[in-house]
């Protein structure tokens, strides 16, 4: 294992290496420091704009990009000692306008929209994002991997927006102090690029050329800012963020007695240098994130659910995107959040078990996060939790070392060292100590390696965990290739997870296999040009996965697929796929999940299934999705049904239904079910600081009907007000007489205070 290892680290770098070329330097725009003051109006009348150099002739990324833009855009920059300023002129009539809501962080493409990504290490990986609707709503993000936008990471910035029948103009103004850069004794250069989305027109353009399959966020197509004088040094830049909260909480289902609890915290935001920064954490508190998007259960293993907590999601590409999706040495999720069996006292006082998800209390943490120099960022993190008396848990420490390196244009190497520490209850009942055995550890190395055109990625990584114990074949390891041109996408993955592979802090779901997964699609485009008015291209694709159990490498697991789809212009897509999977099960398993009979360990099921979907014209105010499929299921035979339904009440908001319909029909003695999960929700913005969103879930397969509702009012920049009402009820008898299950009431109050 470990020779074939070495040689597929050595296969990528010198691959690395052929693949390296000189950078692209065609684009570029010089930024000159103004003396007059900018008066942040949205119009663009000031000398220093008259007088800055203008970005314009942009050109379509999408859905062609062989010509020059129908929509045109022309921008300017400059800066003074507090603020990179960035001015746009966006041609497009009032009467085109498409805005989903007024709610910050709107989502790609479903608004118009004006943006800038920023890389001021030009490492074409990392960088920053701002985006302004023709509203003025605000999207800010930090890019990672060359092209993955995080909207978690919140700063301050300003912008303002004139409109015109013709034209909309906006002014942003961006905190020094909100970047991350470092100067130069010489001459200094960032990377830039100015993108523009025309959802009437159906286009995407940008000021340097993104080609069409690939994000037009993507790092790897950028100009150069070239500064006529350095950008300032940034100054102290220390941000603390208090919170007081309030909550009330009842269980009707047990009987339990109404609980009443206060708490306050404080998240400090300190730059160590203009590159580095240190977040700090006491006793946070997470209760007006949203609840989970709840999912049908048909598998085997545990399901992914992403993280929404604020403090884990910034710069979560250095923490927790080492591995796969499936081998994660760190989810964040594992840390202030546990399920088992509690022991409570109802008002008659009786004592019952139930079995819950929990909040575990954590005490304080602290993330060290950013770039060293332009070659090597840095991540560390720890935090500690509390005991939890109802699930008998005690304290724990949680720790992530994180160390990167540059190499080439756009790769990485990378080092992940995580641990946790378990403390259990002194014999004698006073206080904790440290578990000697309480401990799992994950050490690994991993190289990415991107591309100068970005037609090639690939990834490879080897970790092995260490516990208490035997440690016999400990190790996982994945290699990942994908090559990216404008016809094809191809790609092959392999990956082993041995049997003995133990990641307390991370998301391994399934140890003791290896699997091999290639796969093709062919991209065509037409040429007819009566065609081309009505569809953007074709795409036929293969995949397949085998997977092979250890320690015999048994083949368990094998699928085929083989899709189409139709890409409309128009936003509008249709797709159908076929597939054939073989399941040995080397565990019981019930196809339901439903506590039902399970199907023996050792048997053998191969079924074949049939899929489609469509997704309307999302530019309309009435958009809609459906997907079916059918087809067989282990023993028997499974019908599915999905889809969601959506009204835009532009710019305000949107209201929403989803839903998915499986019946599964086995025969008997075994389980047959039939589920619903129906999902309506309401997003509504009043205006860009007040907003309320109500989303229901009805699920028949957890027997669980949950509404969530959240009044958020942002009353200063980053400063929020949070009101948030949760109920969950039983789905047996729901619609007659609202069986209760229980409710809380959380008011919460977060202040950002710069110093």
């Amino acid at each position: 294992m470990k020779s074939h290892l070495f040689f597929l680290f050595s296969f990528l770098f010198c691959l690395s290496i052929a693949l390296e070329g000189q950078s692209d330097n065609t684009y570029s725009l010089s930024i000159k420091k103004t003396d007059t003051p900018i008066l942040l109006d949205g119009q663009l009348l000031e000398a220093a704009w008259q007088e800055a150099a203008v970005a314009k002739d942009f050109f379509q990324d999408y859905p062609f990009d062989t010509s020059y833009a129908s929509s045109p855009t022309e921008v300017r920059v400059c800066f003074d000692d507090q603020f990179l300023y960035i001015g746009a002129t966006v041609y497009q009539k009032r009467a085109n306008y498409i805005i989903s809501s007024l709610k910050r962080d709107f989502d790609f493409g479903e608004s118009d929209e004006f943006h800038v990504n920023i890389d001021p290490f030009k490492d074409k990986l990392n960088g920053f994002h701002f985006a302004v609707s023709p509203l003025n709503v605000q999207r800010e993000g930090l890019t990672d991997n060359g092209a993955n936008v995080n909207t978690d990471w919140d700063n301050k910035w300003y912008s303002q927006v004139y409109n015109e029948d013709d034209r909309w103009t906006v002014e942003m103004a961006i905190p020094f102090k909100t970047l991350r850069y470092k100067n130069h004794s010489g001459s200094n250069s960032w990377r830039i690029n100015f993108v523009r989305v025309d959802l009437k027109q159906n286009e995407v353009s940008s000021w340097v050329p993104v080609p069409r399959q690939f994000d037009p966020t993507s790092l790897a197509f950028t100009g150069e800012l070239i500064w006529e004088a350095p950008p300032p040094r940034p100054g102290l830049n220390v941000s603390l963020i208090p919170y007081v909260t309030g909550s009330t909480e009842r269980d009707f289902e047990f009987e339990f007695p109404t609980e009443y609890h206060a708490n306050g915290g404080l998240d400090a935001k300190i730059a160590l240098t203009p590159s580095l920064n240190l977040d700090l954490t006491i006793n946070p508190d997470f209760s007006q994130v949203e609840v989970d998007q709840q999912l049908t259960n048909l598998s085997r293993f545990e399901l992914f659910f992403p993280e929404r907590r604020q403090f884990f999601l910034e710069n979560q590409d250095l923490f927790s995107m080492f591995g796969f999706p499936n081998s994660r040495p760190f989810f964040s999720r594992r840390i202030g959040l546990s399920s088992g069996t509690i022991k409570k006292t109802t008002t008659s006082g009786q004592v019952i078990e139930v079995d819950r998800l929990v909040s575990v209390p954590i005490l304080a943490g602290a993330r060290l996060s950013g770039k060293l120099n332009p070659n090597w960022r840095i991540g560390l993190l720890n935090m500690t939790t509390g005991a939890q008396k109802d699930l008998s848990l005690g304290p724990a420490n949680y720790t992530v070392g994180v160390l990167q390196r540059k190499v080439f244009e756009r790769s990485t190497i990378g080092a992940v060292f995580v641990n946790k520490e378990s403390f259990s209850e002194n014999p004698n009942g006073a206080g904790y100590r440290h578990d000697a055995t309480g401990y799992n550890r994950v050490a690994g190395l991993e190289y990415n390696l991107y591309s100068k055109d970005n037609k090639w990625e690939a990834e490879a990584f080897y970790h092995r965990s260490f516990s208490a114990g035997d440690n016999k074949d400990a190790q996982a390891a994945a290699v990942f290739i994908g090559y990216y041109p404008r016809k094809w996408r191809g790609y092959l993955s392999s990956q082993y997870i041995g049997s003995g592979h133990r990641a307390d802090m991370g998301f391994v779901p399934r140890t003791g296999f290896l699997s091999l997964g290639p796969g093709l699609n062919y991209i065509l485009f037409p040429k007819n040009s009566k065609v081309k008015e009505k569809i953007i291209q074709y795409t036929i694709g293969i995949s397949n996965d085998f997977i092979f159990n250890r320690p015999d490498f048994q083949l368990t697991d094998r699928r085929h697929g083989l899709s189409g789809e139709i890409q409309f212009n128009g936003q509008s897509e249709l797709s159908v796929g076929l597939s054939s999977e073989y399941i040995y099960l080397f565990f019981p398993f019930d196809p339901t999940n439903s506590g039902g009979k399970e199907l023996p360990e050792g048997s053998e099921y191969t079924f074949q299934q049939i899929g489609m979907s469509f997704s309307s014209d999302q530019r309309k105010n009435l958009f809609f999705y459906l997907d079916f499929g059918a087809g067989q299921y282990f023993n028997g035979n499974i019908l599915h049904a999905g889809g969601s339904l959506h009204y835009r009440m532009q710019p305000y908001g949107v209201f929403g239904l989803t839903f998915t319909r499986d019946d599964i029909r086995l025969p008997a003695p075994y389980n047959s079910a039939k589920f619903w999960l129906v999902g309506p929700r309401a997003e509504l913005s009043f205006s860009r600081s007040l907003f309320f969103s109500l989303f229901l879930q009805y699920n028949t397969q957890s027997h669980n009907v949950n509404i969530n509702s959240r009044l958020q009012w942002r009353f200063r920049p980053v400063s929020d007000l949070f009101l948030v009402y949760t109920d969950n009820y039983l789905t047996d008898n729901f619609f007659f007489d609202f069986p209760v299950k229980n409710r809380a009431l959380v008011l919460k109050i977060t202040y950002w205070l710069n110093l």
